[in-house]
């Protein structure tokens, strides 16, 4: 069995395309979704209905959770704030009870799917570095767990010790507990202006991290024809 492991979509239709064919291309059986399906991209009703059709197990982001709670989104920086609102206007009723119905949490086969931290999923923290993945591991029932929210591939493993790092593909051991963070379909903060996504093979027991080119300058120009930030659009080409 073969899951790809999609997070961040952000309204990016193009970069999600592009993943799905990616992964129907590696013998993808399954997928899940980490949450933040909508947010900044031009295309959220339309990234949305593919997952529901799908039928792609999703847990909630925060851009999901302010874009359907109808929150105040003071907090986010004018760019996102700014995504935030507008996005919330594209959705119908139906749409956005949908995404406000997602859970934080969910344990699949083996694993667990949560956006953002374990141990305050609904707060919307982030793991950057060891000390923040140490706080997660102790409410993680699976030996693998993923998440997004940061947009950065990380691997974070436990066993006698907390240790972390990048990662390209490796194999999970027996006895250890992993906490992996599969980049973002669509808005890459590491500096590689790529989709990026993760396959996990259950069977073989490895995980993959692959980055796809895509059609971003389409992404681009539906950014700035929408009226949104035009900087929404451009930070796509630094991966930033």
């Amino acid at each position: 069995m073969k899951y790809a492991i999609i997070a961040d979509i952000h309204g990016n239709l193009e970069a999600l395309q592009a993943v799905l064919k990616d992964a129907k291309e590696q013998g993808v059986d399954k997928y899940v979704c980490l949450g933040d399906i909508v947010g900044y991209g031009a295309d959220p009703k339309e990234c949305l209905r593919i997952v529901r059709e799908m039928q792609i197990p999703c847990v909630k982001g925060n851009h999901d959770d302010y874009c359907s709670s109808g929150l105040d989104p003071d907090g986010f920086n004018e760019g996102a704030k700014t995504a935030i609102l507008w996005t919330r206007a594209q959705l119908n009723e139906e749409e956005l009870l949908w995404l406000k119905s997602l859970k934080f949490v969910r344990i699949m086969a083996n694993f667990t799917l949560v956006h953002a931290t374990l141990d305050g999923p609904q707060r919307w923290g982030y793991i950057l570095d060891k000390l923040e993945a140490a706080a997660s591991f102790p409410y993680q029932q699976t030996p693998v767990c993923f998440f997004g929210h940061t947009h950065v591939p990380l691997a974070f493993v436990r066993d006698t010790a907390v240790r972390g790092g990048t990662y390209s593909r490796f194999k999970i051991e027996s006895g250890k507990k992993y906490l992996l963070n599969v980049g973002s379909v669509g808005q890459s903060r590491d500096g590689v202006p790529k989709a990026t996504y993760v396959i996990y093979d259950l069977r073989s027991g490895y995980i993959e991290l692959r980055r796809l080119d895509y059609d971003m300058e389409t992404a681009m120009k539906k950014i700035i024809a929408a009226g949104l930030p035009e900087h929404l659009a451009s930070r796509l080409t630094l991966g930033h």
